[in-house]
Formats: structure tokens, C-alpha cells, sequence
């Protein structure tokens, strides 16, 4: 088995399930009827590094007004930025941060730096970072395009078949999102949200000032229910801002906007949690013991950032406080998350198929040599959660 059910197939004909050591601990092997098959780092794998390319660079715009520490207020991706860097007076913004590299988890001081661009006073980029559907409008002579309009001008893009060619404006005024506020998100599906986990982020917010929580309509009449819920724990709603499910290439592109993911425990974000931290977003996850509750925690160590899986529902209120209230802590973490995308294992599929080929290989051996089917656990480091 792999990929496809996160879990296992109750089925004796099948011999192994391919996971992790994260995702599967040997200590839970007995809720497997599979023998387990270790990738040496996780599991899960995403083509986001080719199909959402325009996604690794970015530049920031700015209001003269706007504060200095945000990053996604408004942002403009590309495959190419360099006709609007060519053009416009660009500033940069550093974060410094640490990053682990290689099989010994060395931590490598490192800094991020973002192209910054000041937005021109125009009426018409205005209209169209408020959420109005103009198709573009110029910035420094370089014309930028409406990321709400994907769908309708470049529909093979909007879809993830093709890479988009355009530069592809997303801010916060597009989504209803307060640009001053601590922005925290979870796009998955509205059935993975259990009252332990609602209760959590209400507490979050409570703790965070000036922050809202940014969800799916996924389905469309989850949101009263959320907003009832809400409201009777004494939350604006005001403060649970909900947008409409987007075709794919748009539904990454705007978890750019968000400042920090909070993962479902019970049923993580699984796609939806690569879809976010491919954005630079952190996403803050608690597992428990469940394939499905632990493969948030898989993408993380793998990525480097262990330091944003939960030990406890206490502990992961206090990570996602911490990232709301101390900018300097969500800075560093971000620039950490941005960094690692494209140093990481995480989205390296070359490096995927690769180990997946072994791994294969090492099934067969076993097979052919007359050898009974066993865990498989060699090049894996285990861990005690």
C-alpha cells in the first residue's frame, strides 16, 4: 500500500504499507495488519515544485502605511520576476533564521531575502487588490495580473496543468482579511474539525490579539455552524473569516496570506498541508496515534521544523501564541519554513523516487531470497512519539 487511504487495508494479502517513522512508529505497529516499509524521511510527496513553480519567488508589494514586518499583505509570484524587478524601485527585507541540512540534522545559519516593492498610488491596482475582478493593472510599466481571475483567463493554469506564466497579484483585501491582524488558517475540509480542536483555536484566539482564523465554506453550511460555535464561546465572528473552496492553483497561492496554518489532529491536512507549507506558511500539528493524525508531523521533520509538532494540546496552543505574539519568533520560523521548501527533502521528488526505487528493491530482495515479509526500518531514525 501507499499513498491513496492513510491507513491500513485490514487485508492479509497485502504485505507492506509505505511509511515512515514518523508517520508509523514501530511502537504502533500493531494497528497495521501490513508490515511496515520505511522511506527515510516521509511518505507523503507533492509535485508542487514543478506544478506550482511560480510559487518560489516572490516579491513583496507595500503601502507606504503598511507595517514593515509583514511579508503577505500583498505579494505578486511569478516564474519570472524580473520584469518587475527590472523596473520598479526594489527594496529587500532580510530574515535571518536556521536551517538543518543532511542526514545529521546540521543547523546551518542562514537569512531570506524577499524583493520589496512600493505600490503605486493607481486607482485601477487599488480596485484590484481590494477584491475587484480587473484583469491587471501596471505596476513600474510591468503588467500584473488578478490571481482572482485565474480561473476564468488562464483555466489550464488555474487547474495545476500548466505552470503560470503571468505575474499573479494575491493580497488580503482580496479574502476579507485584516492586514493588521495575526492571520491563522486551516483549509481543510470542514468535517475534520472535532469540538476538542475548535476549542483549541478559540483559546488561541483569545490569546492572540488582533487575530482571526481564516477557513473553507468546504462545505458551504459548515460555516453557521462554526460561526454558532463560535459565538456561544464568546468570539466575534467577525474574527472566523470564510472563503470560498478555489480551484487549485489559487487555493495555494492564497495560504501565502496566512501567517500560520493550524493543523487538524485528529485528521491532518495531508495535501493540504504540503499545499501550505509550500507557500512559506508554518503549520502547527499535533499527533496522536492514527496514520491520518501523524502525517502533518511526518511533512515537518522533514522539512526541519520539528520544533512546530505538538506534544500536547496544551503545548500546541502555546507554540501557535507563541508564533501569534512575538514577531520576531514568527519571522524567524517563517523565513525557516520559506528556506527549507526548496532545501529540504519534503518536495524533492527526484529524491523521492529514488529512495522509493530502493525501498523496492529491497522488498524484492527480501522475496526473492526466500525471506519471510518483516518491517523494514534500515536508514530510518526512530522516534519516541
Amino acid at each position: 500500500m501507499w499513498l491513496g487511504y492513510p491507513g491500513t487495508s485490514g487485508a492479509p494479502f497485502m504485505d507492506y504499507i509505505i511509511t515512515d517513522a514518523v508517520t508509523s512508529p514501530l511502537r504502533l505497529a500493531h494497528a497495521y495488519t501490513e508490515k511496515l516499509a520505511y522511506m527515510p524521511h516521509t511518505f507523503f510527496i507533492g509535485d508542487h515544485a514543478q506544478m506550482l513553480k511560480h510559487l518560489t519567488e516572490r516579491v513583496i508589494l507595500k503601502d507606504k502605511l503598511a507595517p514593515a514586518e509583514r511579508d503577505n499583505v500583498a505579494v505578486v509570484n511569478a516564474t519570472n520576476l524580473e520584469p518587475l524587478l527590472s523596473k520598479a524601485d526594489v527594496k529587500h527585507t532580510i530574515r535571518e533564521t536556521e536551517v538543518v541540512y543532511g542526514p545529521a540534522k546540521e543547523k546551518i545559519k542562514t537569512e531570506v531575502v524577499v524583493p520589496v516593492v512600493e505600490v503605486p498610488t493607481t486607482e485601477p491596482l487599488k480596485q484590484m487588490m481590494g477584491g475587484s475582478l480587473i484583469a491587471s493593472s501596471v505596476v513600474d510599466g510591468v503588467h500584473v495580473h488578478n490571481g482572482l481571475t485565474q480561473i476564468q483567463m488562464h483555466h489550464k493554469a488555474a487547474t495545476g496543468e500548466e505552470v503560470p506564466q503571468s505575474l499573479l497579484l494575491t493580497s488580503r483585501q482580496q479574502y476579507n482579511l485584516p492586514e493588521d491582524a495575526v492571520v491563522f488558517c486551516n483549509f481543510n475540509q470542514l468535517y475534520k474539525i472535532d469540538p476538542p480542536t475548535l476549542d483549541m483555536w478559540i483559546k488561541i484566539l483569545k490569546r492572540v490579539p488582533r487575530s482571526v482564523l481564516w477557513l473553507l465554506r468546504f462545505p458551504f453550511h459548515g460555516e453557521a455552524h462554526v460561526h454558532k460555535y463560535c459565538a456561544e464561546r464568546d468570539i466575534d465572528t467577525k474574527r472566523i473569516v470564510f472563503s470560498h473552496v478555489a480551484a487549485k492553483e489559487e487555493h495555494v497561492r492564497r495560504g501565502q496570506l496566512a501567517d500560520v496554518c493550524l493543523d487538524t489532529p485528529l485528521c491532518n491536512g495531508h495535501t493540504t498541508g504540503m499545499d501550505i507549507l509550500w507557500t512559506g506558511t508554518p503549520m502547527v500539528t499535533m499527533p496522536l496515534e492514527t496514520l491520518a493524525s501523524r502525517v502533518a508531523s511526518s511533512q515537518l521533520y522533514a522539512l526541519g521544523v520539528p520544533e512546530l509538532v505538538a506534544e500536547s494540546r496544551e503545548d500546541y496552543i502555546n507554540i501557535a501564541v507563541k508564533l501569534g505574539t512575538d514577531k520576531n519568533y514568527l519571522s524567524a520560523i517563517r523565513a525557516k519554513v520559506w528556506k527549507a521548501r526548496t532545501t529540504s527533502t519534503l518536495f524533492n521528488v527526484k529524491q523521492y523516487c529514488t529512495d522509493m526505487e530502493t525501498l523496492l528493491h529491497t522488498m524484492w530482495r527480501r522475496y526473492e531470497e526466500g525471506r519471510p515479509v518483516d518491517h523494514i526500518t534500515q536508514g530510518s531514525v526512530q522516534v519516541d512519539f
